[in-house]
């Protein structure tokens, strides 16, 4: 072999080699800079932890079922909803507790006079009266809360007899004389009186809180602006509600002009009044006298009619309805959407719906 070919041929192998030994100096090189640079970070560089953090939604404080106000203290007692029959004649003024009541209902009776349902549950009263007598429709209004507690005193046998059939817990204080008191300046019937305490005592293991009748919202929805409620029942009990801005609420006049004001001076206001117009029939029981029959409100089963809420000095018109005994009215827009009240105090009046209540705007 010649000398140049001997040449091209050591030339020819050996450039492999070359680059393979500039390649792997090259990965070496090129690996220490990565540790270089590694074993550098901790001296140059600072790492920051990324930290997560969850926000837990807190619940909003627990409110009163039938007002929607703020539970007293931040809890709802565990007591069921308590019915107190409460008369409302003449004689029977000024009345004690209603001003502590969580919802009032006013009924029709016989005679064109309406007796009241003071309905007791977030709040104590410490005088409660005067009581009177159940009437059947006690039972309509009460049933849709739940398993409440109706005090009263006395009624005739019927009566007496649908109520202790009914889902309502009877406590006639003819037979609870213990926790009665009879005020000085009374006089009978209008003298029998009782303590909140005292009443949800006599079943002190009831301790189920009713279920909401209302949904509550401070916004006001769309109605027209009013500033009094003409409720005539009757020359007996000719009730005006008028509103006051400055207390947002509505207070109690009798025969348009007399505060109905309560024994312990503060005149009766409430957050919300609603018109219930309900269809009414008479006996078939005498309750006193040849001709007292009975007066029956057609409050359910799947009973029906107009109404109108009235809250924060406006008046929305609507309809009511009622499927079963433990189940609540429903009071609706013309839309067939509830209707949100204001919470606090709500007044019923159920109102013959062969009368028409009034207002001026």
């Amino acid at each position: 072999m010649s000398p140049a070919a001997q040449h091209a041929r050591t030339t020819t192998h050996a450039r492999p080699r070359l680059y393979l030994s500039l390649g792997a100096l090259a990965a070496v090189g090129l690996s220490g800079l990565a540790l270089s640079t590694c074993a550098s970070t901790p001296s140059t560089h600072h790492s920051v932890a990324s930290v997560t953090t969850t926000t837990k939604p807190v619940p909003p404080p627990p409110t009163c079922p039938l007002t929607g106000t703020a539970a007293p203290g931040g809890v709802v007692p565990p007591r069921p909803a308590l019915g107190v029959k409460i008369d409302n004649i003449n004689a029977a003024r000024p009345q004690s507790g209603l001003d502590k009541a969580d919802i009032v209902f006013e009924e029709p009776v016989e005679g064109g006079i309406t007796r009241l349902v003071a309905v007791f549950q977030c709040q104590d009263a410490p005088s409660v009266g005067p009581v009177r007598s159940a009437r059947n429709v006690d039972i309509g209004i009460l049933g849709q809360l739940g398993n409440p507690i109706e005090v009263h005193v006395g009624g005739i046998q019927p009566v007496l007899a649908n109520i202790n059939a009914s889902p309502i817990v009877n406590v006639d204080l003819g037979a609870y004389g213990a926790i009665e008191n009879h005020p000085a300046g009374r006089y009978a019937p209008e003298d029998t009186y009782s303590t909140t305490a005292l009443m949800w005592g006599t079943h002190p293991t009831m301790t189920t809180p009713p279920q909401p009748l209302f949904s509550f919202s401070p916004t006001a929805p769309a109605g027209t602006p009013v500033a009094t409620v003409h409720v005539p029942f009757s020359g007996y009990s000719d009730v005006t509600w008028k509103y006051n801005p400055a207390i947002s609420a509505f207070q109690r006049f009798y025969n348009g002009t007399a505060p109905d004001m309560l024994a312990d001076g503060a005149q009766t206001t409430a957050a919300n009044v609603i018109v219930q117009y309900v269809h009414i029939s008479y006996g078939p029981w005498v309750e006193s006298g040849c001709c007292s029959l009975e007066v029956q409100s057609d409050l359910y089963p799947n009973a029906s009619g107009n109404s109108v809420v009235f809250r924060g000095g406006m008046a929305i018109a609507g309809t009511w309805h009622r499927s079963t005994l433990g189940s609540p009215t429903q009071f609706l827009n013309a839309a067939g959407a509830p209707i949100a009240l204001q919470p606090g105090q709500t007044w019923v009046e159920l109102l013959p719906d062969t009368i028409t209540a009034t207002t001026t705007p």
